[in-house]
């Protein structure tokens, strides 16, 4: 096992030292394992799937630890190019029982150093017994270890749907990651993988959720929905093409998230690029992300399909300087779907505007208590009549790219100190980071 406090792994004699390291570190490559709780409920187990039981803790280069995260097998029959799991890769390989994965996250959860599981596996055999394997090890975690913790499934492409449909009763979440978004990289990445491959399990899931929930079957049926992962800059698609994916992955497959993961060049192929994906990059598709699902843009006011978001201003920000002539906006009149419009004013806060604004005329004084970003707001909208903002589209403009140089100048960490960034600008990142508010 792995003591979090020293750092070193001890084999308790659960699994093997050796094998346990390949099957973490194999796995520390999927980025959508965090969790968001679902509604499953302790039935006389150990565990919670609740929200409130679903903490996270965070290392300093932003991986989450709550969730024990491994594969059951790196064994791997499909190829795809940037993989280390895959068939051609010479790597050391190793495969994981059901009865072992249990007896870990059961250890692991009583001595408190994970509150649920994130469990994938490489392709090993073939889809169909990958995918037993993994539906054997979640019942087991059920039925035999009463575990009733969150538990995030990661499905393996081309398997039997009937499996498919006994993991989602036993699963919080499940996963079947895009990878890749277009079928033309598909083709030359992940040859084995095709679109219809990943996209029928995610419509079959959706339906057949909805069936249950329609007819109010007793039991659970992954109650904390679906998502998947896209690899960023391994493949030349643009951000406005992947963005017009994502908008609808949401739409047909009722998503809860799409996650984003910067390319690592982790194995040497001639297809690949050499360097890393900026990231950036992958943050900035984070936020368009977030102005998509809560603050109601659609894809084509952000940027062109064949387009990259900027990197130098925030998608917010950005659509904003390119419509100028819509601002600024008078805050105490403003109807919510402009409010969301306005750079420095977050969900939150517009709901604040909102509500306050009918006892008394807000001001910017008003504004700064309700913690609207007035640095970046001040240019864009009017309190009581007043306007503190610059006029020229070209000094917003180098005003607003200033504040971000500031902010980007390295990336920014949850154990930051305070005199190593300065605090309201350190408080500014962190709460946007929390909140998502732009």
């Amino acid at each position: 096992m792995f003591d979090f406090s020293a750092g070193i792994w001890y084999n308790d004699g659960m699994i093997a030292e050796s094998k346990l390291k390949i099957l973490t570190e194999s796995a520390k490559y999927d980025v959508s394992c965090s969790s968001s709780g679902s509604g499953r409920k302790n039935e006389g187990g150990i565990g919670n799937g609740l929200p409130d039981g679903c903490c996270h803790s965070f290392t300093p280069d932003g991986r989450c630890v709550s969730l024990l995260k491994l594969l059951m097998s790196n064994d791997c029959v499909f190829d795809c190019k940037y993989c280390m799991s895959r068939r051609s890769c010479d790597v050391p390989r190793a495969s994981a029982t059901p009865d072992e994965v249990c007896e870990l996250t059961v250890d692991f959860y009583k001595r408190n150093y994970i509150e649920g599981l994130f469990l994938s596996s490489a392709v090993h055999k073939s889809p169909n017994y990958a995918m037993e394997q993994l539906v054997r090890t979640v019942k087991l975690l059920r039925t035999k270890y009463h575990f009733h913790g969150y538990v995030h499934l990661k499905g393996i492409p081309k398997a039997d749907p009937e499996l498919v449909t006994e993991a989602a009763k036993y699963a919080d979440r499940m996963s079947y990651n895009v990878e890749l978004p277009s079928e033309s990289s598909l083709r030359l990445l992940a040859p084995q993988k095709s679109k219809e491959s990943l996209l029928l399990p995610m419509r079959q899931l959706q339906r057949e959720k909805a069936v249950f929930k329609a007819e109010k079957c007793k039991g659970f049926f992954l109650p904390a929905g679906q998502t998947t992962q896209m690899i960023i800059g391994a493949s030349p698609e643009r951000d406005g093409q992947i963005l017009r994916l994502t908008e609808s992955l949401y739409r047909v497959t009722g998503l809860k998230r799409v996650y984003y993961s910067s390319y690592i060049p982790v194995v040497e192929d001639s297809v690949l690029p050499a360097v890393q994906s900026p990231a950036l990059r992958e943050h900035r598709l984070y936020q368009a992300d977030w102005l998509l699902r809560f603050y109601g843009f659609d894809v084509e006011e952000l940027v062109p399909a064949e387009e990259n978001l900027p990197l130098d201003l925030d998608p917010k920000c950005a659509w904003a300087l390119r419509n100028m002539h819509l601002f600024p906006v008078e805050v105490n009149r403003a109807p919510l779907e402009i409010l969301l419009r306005v750079p420095g004013i977050g969900a939150k806060s517009a709901q604040k505007i909102l509500s306050a604004r009918r006892y008394a005329t807000l001001t910017f004084e008003h504004l700064k208590k309700m913690r609207v970003v007035l640095k970046r707001a001040r240019h864009f909208i009017t309190a009581g009549g007043k306007f503190y903002g610059s006029d020229s589209p070209s000094a917003v403009r180098g005003l607003l790219t200033a504040g971000e140089a500031r902010v980007n100048a390295r990336q920014l960490s949850l154990f930051d100190s305070p005199s190593s960034l300065g605090m309201p600008l350190r408080l500014e990142a962190a709460r946007s980071a929390l909140t998502g508010e732009l």
